[in-house]
């Protein structure tokens, strides 16, 4: 496909307001087909169509859940994570992951190295420390981790703070998805290789630049 087919199914899609409001909500947030159904208040087969629509030009895809195979994530692609500007910005950030050893600490701190703000990261299943690969890739990266230890959601005042869940797992097991916001993202731990965690830095990189641009 040439460049300028590719922009202009790009132009197209983006062309109605309902698919442009779609792609907007999920520059933010990682959604369920239900939860896009319930936000937007449009029956499953006309959100069907319009997803249909944004994969084809390229801008989003649908995953399957790390947790729970019978549910899907739609998602932008990852090409397109700077796709459109906002003006709306997000502090008080509360990062969440089920064992708050790995992702939500890496997301804590590239936050923190971004913008200098004050963030937390908390797990709903917290281990009893960080994962040894968590503590080598920050130092590698030179992300600062030295006071961090796991601590359980409960323990945190939450309240008017920006949640982003990054495991499918802590999704479900938080209430009201659409009151935060959701990364879909695979454990590195499961691999356990330090491959797997650069990915891991590398993708949450490219979900939080956008944001505090």
């Amino acid at each position: 496909m040439t460049s300028s087919k590719r922009r202009a199914q790009v132009f197209a899609a983006l062309g109605d307001e309902l698919r442009l409001e779609i792609v907007e909500e999920l520059v933010w947030s990682d959604r369920t087909p239900g939860e896009l159904i319930e936000k937007f208040e449009i029956r499953s087969a006309l959100l069907a169509h319009h997803l249909d629509v944004l994969e084809l030009a390229g801008l989003i895809e649908r995953t399957e859940s790390h947790a729970d195979g019978r549910k899907r994530f739609v998602k932008l692609t990852r090409n397109n994570n700077d796709l459109l500007s906002t003006a709306n910005k997000i502090n008080q950030v509360v990062f969440v992951c089920r064992q708050n050893s790995a992702r939500s600490q890496i997301a804590a701190a590239i936050w923190r190295s971004v913008t200098g703000e004050n963030v937390a990261s908390a797990g709903t299943e917290p281990a009893l420390n960080l994962h040894p690969l968590t503590i080598k890739i920050a130092e590698q990266h030179r992300l600062d981790l030295s006071n961090a230890r796991p601590r359980d959601l409960e323990s945190l005042k939450i309240k008017g703070k920006t949640i982003i869940t990054v495991c499918d797992q802590s999704h479900d097991d938080i209430a009201n998805p659409l009151s935060r916001l959701h990364w879909s993202m695979p454990d590195p731990a499961e691999l356990g290789t330090m491959a797997a965690f650069e990915k891991t830095f590398q993708e949450l990189v490219e979900r939080i630049q956008p944001l505090v641009k």
